[in-house]
């Protein structure tokens, strides 16, 4: 199973998709425990990113990942644009110049990806933001593709690992980040970046499912 410069580009058109789908939604996650405006924020980032792909449908894997990445740090407000920034950034950087992408290359572009969310956001699994999705994802993710399954079997798994540990943040109490003022009171609320984080990855399995 090998992802192609096009596949990228309709993984970026698919979480624009869902993103703007869950606009609301993210929103109202983000009410109680943040500014309200993580939804709104990540919606104008990504149909930003939706108006780069035209300039980029003859470009690299690594280029495509790494505009989108400058567009969002540069569009989404707030500490979702740097964070997925990074995440993309990190990403374009390992698969700088390549044209093709296996389901191993795609396990290494999504750990550099999380790791450049640690270093920028400086959080870690049990602080109730995007990385108790993104963390279980990467793992389950390695771990089905050394395991030889189907590279879509591989891709439905992390995405149910990224629910569950999306899932998991609700009874957590914040550490990082703007809910984190709240302390206790941050419990009993399912955060909002763990949230678009799954949406990003069943935007990749839905659009690579099938390759």
């Amino acid at each position: 199973m090998i992802i192609k410069p096009n596949d990228a580009l309709n993984w970026i058109k698919k979480s624009a998709e869902l993103i703007a789908e869950n606009r609301a939604y993210l929103i109202e996650l983000d009410a109680p425990i943040g500014d309200a405006d993580h939804g709104a924020n990540m919606d104008r980032g990504f149909q930003a990113a939706l108006q780069k792909l035209p300039e980029l449908a003859d470009k690299d894997i690594g280029t495509i990942f790494k505009t989108v990445g400058m567009t969002l740090i540069s569009t989404v407000g707030g500490a979702a644009g740097p964070l997925y920034g990074s995440f993309f950034l990190q990403a374009g950087l390992k698969m700088a110049g390549k044209q093709e992408m296996s389901p191993s290359d795609w396990a290494e572009a999504f750990e550099a990806g999380v790791e450049g969310v640690k270093q920028r956001g400086k959080a870690q699994a049990g602080d109730k933001t995007m990385l108790d999705a993104l963390l279980p994802a990467v793992q389950t993710l390695k771990r089905s593709i050394a395991g030889n399954t189907t590279f879509r079997q591989a891709l439905a798994d992390s995405v149910e690992a990224a629910r569950l540990g999306m899932l998991a943040t609700i009874p957590m109490v914040a550490r990082k980040g703007r809910a984190s003022y709240l302390g206790e009171r941050s419990a009993g609320h399912q955060d909002p970046g763990a949230t678009s984080s799954f949406l990003l990855l069943k935007a990749a399995a839905d659009t690579w499912g099938g390759a």
